[in-house]
């Protein structure tokens, strides 16, 4: 009997046998497949962000030695520093660089680029580079070439000793580990000599793009706790009992204060935001469930402008609307004068259960919010629709101050209308004529903007 049995499951367990080879076999060869294919990404992309830092630097010393009247050559110059240092980013991106100290030379690399495409899309034959500007660009020629020498010097290392970039992944891993791997000890050195480097003079519209927001920003008194449970009170109708007020970043420039509402009943709860000084309500959420969608996109429009008017965000003007979980989300501008604000924007969250707003993000509403002193428009509104699309059918038009590439606040006709099937804002600089931004609208936009 036992022979029997044994003829039978001996061949039955050899196949077994064979195929858990064969299928172990298969693991290991797709496992090699996939970990070369990500060599070889990583090695190209290293190559690459090597070769991009020195034409980068190459870029940079063509665009000083021409004249410094030569404003054609200086736009076609800093286009190619930006050029070079965006595929630069993006390299840097491809790499398993996430648990490494990078971020100094990363920041560097995006101020270069910044600098560059914001210089090179004025008109530099009426606006040359200053004298200032042809400073940062010497000083940016001599560290891109630190930076350039020591990629290369990593690079010849990496193809001298036939330097894997998958260790340098196992060994960012292993946090404990002293991670004493030739390429994160390159990648460090050049972080380090960056974060050495002296203040640079990016300029006015460069330094703006990484200005943080910080307290001594708003106007107003400090206030307390005491004072903040005041407001959640008096916007929510809360019980003081039921608030609970904290302090974040004590003592610092971005020192704000979170208040949680609990109902006692239900444990439902409200969290709210508000700068220390002024006291300004920033943040709301109440992250209640929300049911099946049963009010349409007016209705819910309508309710975001009650609850505006009702919390003291007069003369807001919806702008843009987007809709997900049954709730709607719309954007909202201030006016004054009759023109539209845009930095002073800030978003209502509705939900389209029974039109009760859940939520409100009013940071750039409360840092920019101020009384401006709006220029006159040079050019008439018909002098203005000349630099259209002689197709784009115009089917709305208004003032609006928006921000444009430099990150300059500047005056522009808004002309709403249709061209080529789709639905679009431009936006006319009413001082020059030139097109300063335009966006495609979705038809929730569309809806938006002329429910008026």
């Amino acid at each position: 009997m036992y022979k029997r049995l044994s003829a039978v499951l001996f061949p039955i367990m050899t196949l077994f046998l064979i195929g858990s080879v064969y299928w172990g076999y298969q693991e290991h060869q797709e496992k090699n497949s996939i970990l070369i294919k990500a060599e070889n990404q990583y090695q190209r992309a290293f190559h690459d962000l090597t070769y991009h830092v020195e034409q980068l630097h190459q870029q940079l010393g063509n665009t000083l030695a021409v004249n410094s009247t030569s404003q054609s050559y200086h736009r076609k110059g800093l286009v190619n520093v930006w050029r070079l240092t965006s595929e630069a980013q993006n390299e840097i991106n491809q790499l398993p660089l996430t648990m490494l100290p990078f971020n100094e030379a990363e920041d560097f690399l995006s101020r270069i680029a910044n600098f560059a495409y914001k210089t090179s899309v004025r008109d530099l034959s009426k606006q040359p580079l200053s004298e200032d500007e042809f400073k940062t660009l010497k000083t940016l020629y001599a560290k891109s070439e630190d930076i350039s020498k020591d990629l290369t010097t990593m690079q010849e290392k990496v193809l001298s000793d036939r330097l894997r970039w998958m260790d340098v992944e196992v060994a960012l891993a292993k946090q404990n580990s002293p991670n004493d791997n030739t390429i994160i000890d390159g990648f460090k050195t050049v972080d380090k000599k960056v974060s050495e480097y002296p203040e640079i003079n990016w300029g006015p519209s460069v330094a703006s793009m990484y200005q943080k927001r910080s307290v001594s920003m708003l106007s107003g008194k400090m206030v307390t706790a005491d004072d903040v449970k005041k407001h959640v009170t008096e916007f929510l109708g809360a019980q003081p009992s039921q608030i609970r007020v904290v302090e974040n970043g004590k003592g610092t420039e971005y020192s704000s204060y979170s208040a949680t509402v609990t109902d006692p009943k239900s444990g439902r709860k409200l969290q709210m935001d508000y700068s220390q000084r002024g006291g300004k309500l920033i943040w709301f959420m109440d992250s209640r469930d929300i049911g099946e969608k049963q009010i349409d996109q007016n209705q819910a429009q309508a309710s975001a402008e009650k609850f505006l008017n009702e919390h003291g965000f007069k003369g807001m003007r919806a702008v843009s609307y987007n809709m997900f979980d049954n709730t709607g989300a719309f954007t909202f501008v201030s006016t004054q004068n009759g023109v539209l604000i845009y930095p002073e924007k800030l978003t209502v969250k509705v939900a389209l259960d029974n039109g009760e707003a859940v939520g409100l993000q009013a940071n750039d509403y409360v840092y920019e919010h101020h009384a401006r002193s709006l220029p006159k428009a040079k050019l008439t509104k018909a002098e203005a629709r000349k630099a259209l699309n002689p197709e784009f059918k115009v089917a709305n038009e208004q003032m609006a101050m928006i921000l444009n590439e430099l990150g300059e606040e500047t005056l522009c006709y808004e002309f709403t209308g249709r061209v080529n099937g789709s639905d679009y804002r431009i936006y006319i600089n009413s001082e020059t004529g030139v097109e300063e931004a335009i966006e495609e609208l979705s038809p929730l936009d569309k809806r938006t903007s002329f429910a008026k």
